[in-house]
């Protein structure tokens, strides 16, 4: 109780069960514990609000312990110091709007389902910007153990123009695009050809883990207040003048419908009012992905399934579409043998290709040529063979037969 006063600075008993408690039936027990807190001097009820809830806070004692026990990694808020009028009274405080309400709301409800502990969340962090600007989030949440290693939250009432949360939307872009101290902007420039290993050059990643997806950091817009048609128009109107920010890029090639969102804000809506109306609370269908048309869960809305995955798959299939054009393209390039029209082997064709000179047979395949070649040296062997029977014909000397009768008159 004390940690998430600490962090929020101003909440409500019904705003504190639905954080701490969310498996009560009821804030009986918050109430409780608030009063006991009271009664130990470490907080107090610094107002009555129109809803009747009380606002609690943390005393200086409260502060003191909350700090001691709020871990260093998270900022603390400022003390709400009880005031007092000229008579010793204390002075009713003011500057909690329905702004601050529906901020803390949000967080107690994604808490209540699941996101995170109350540690899991920071107000008001700066994002500080190179032209002047910085720009605060209402809401900072980690909840790895959700799926959600990191997500920036803005709430919204209805009340400002679009365009300025589209400013928003910019601002946080911009602020992604930073190069952390000692880049290497060279080295950046050529890991935007390599996706995600852009974002080891980026400042955000040295602030907030990796988010598990391609993309930045996501963004949440909460809005509230108003009518349901009013939410549902300004959702519509966000989702077409932010485009450039959480659309990413269309891979490029014939064949390819997947995305590239390495350099893209993942941009989540919702409602409170459809949080609280849900039966699964933030935990259910209850996000709507802009550039999507359906509410999903938060998990679903940030997941990818058209971005590097498909992209794989896509590129495997134009792999294998390039091979098989080039194969065909070769089959069509392979000689055919003019002796028996077979198709060449792709030994015989590399082994005439290797040809420093054509050779008398590299129009015949394989076995032809070795036809072709033993039947030549047949042949030359057969036309050696006579050729030297007629020169040892024609070099033999002239003999006389001898006759009987010269034999006798030789005895």
């Amino acid at each position: 109780m004390l940690k998430a006063l600490g962090i929020f600075q101003r909440a409500t008993a019904d705003q504190l069960w639905r954080m701490l408690r969310p498996t009560d039936r009821h804030d009986r027990i918050t109430r409780d514990t608030l009063n006991a807190l009271k009664d130990s001097g470490l907080t107090r009820v610094e107002t009555r609000l129109e809803s009747g809830h009380q606002l609690w806070v943390l005393t200086e004692k409260g502060h003191k312990e909350a700090k001691l026990l709020l871990p260093k990694s998270v900022r603390i808020s400022a003390l709400r110091k009880l005031e007092y009028d000229d008579e010793g009274q204390p002075v009713e405080a003011d500057g909690y709007d329905e702004h601050a309400a529906a901020v803390t709301s949000t967080a107690a409800v994604l808490t209540g389902a699941g996101y995170g502990t109350p540690l899991s969340w920071q107000t008001e962090i700066a994002h500080k910007l190179p032209y002047g600007y910085t720009q605060y989030a209402d809401l900072t949440m980690r909840a790895p153990d959700a799926g959600v290693p990191a997500m920036l939250l803005e709430v919204d009432r209805v009340t400002e123009p679009v365009d300025d949360l589209v400013d928003k939307l910019r601002r946080y872009h911009d602020w992604f695009e930073l190069l952390a101290p000692k880049a290497d902007a060279d080295k950046e420039k050529v890991a935007r050809h390599n996706g995600a290993a852009v974002h080891d050059f980026r400042l955000w990643s040295r602030i907030y883990p990796a988010t598990g997806r391609e993309g930045y950091v996501p963004v949440a817009f909460v809005f509230t207040g108003k009518t349901a048609a009013q939410r549902e128009s300004r959702m519509q109107r966000l989702e077409q003048a932010a485009r450039a920010y959480f659309a990413g890029t269309p891979h490029p090639g014939a064949g390819f419908t997947s995305v590239d969102y390495h350099q893209a804000v993942p941009v989540v809506v919702t409602e409170l009012e459809r949080i609280t109306a849900d039966p699964a609370g933030a935990a259910g269908k209850v996000w709507r992905r802009l550039g999507r048309d359906e509410w999903q869960t938060l998990s679903e809305a940030l997941d990818n399934p058209d971005g590097e995955r498909l992209y794989r798959v896509e590129l495997r299939e134009a792999r294998r579409r390039q091979a098989e054009r080039e194969a065909a393209h070769r089959e069509a390039q392979r000689p055919v043998c003019t002796h028996c029209g077979a198709k060449f082997t792709d030994e015989r064709w590399q082994r005439v290709k290797r040809s420093s000179w054509p050779g008398e047979w590299d129009r015949l395949c394989g076995p032809c040529a070795t036809e072709a070649a033993d039947r030549a040296e047949a042949e030359r062997v057969a036309r050696r063979q006579s050729e030297e029977a007629e020169r040892a014909a024609a070099e033999a000397p002239a003999v006389k037969p001898r006759s009987r009768f010269g034999i006798g008159r030789r005895r």
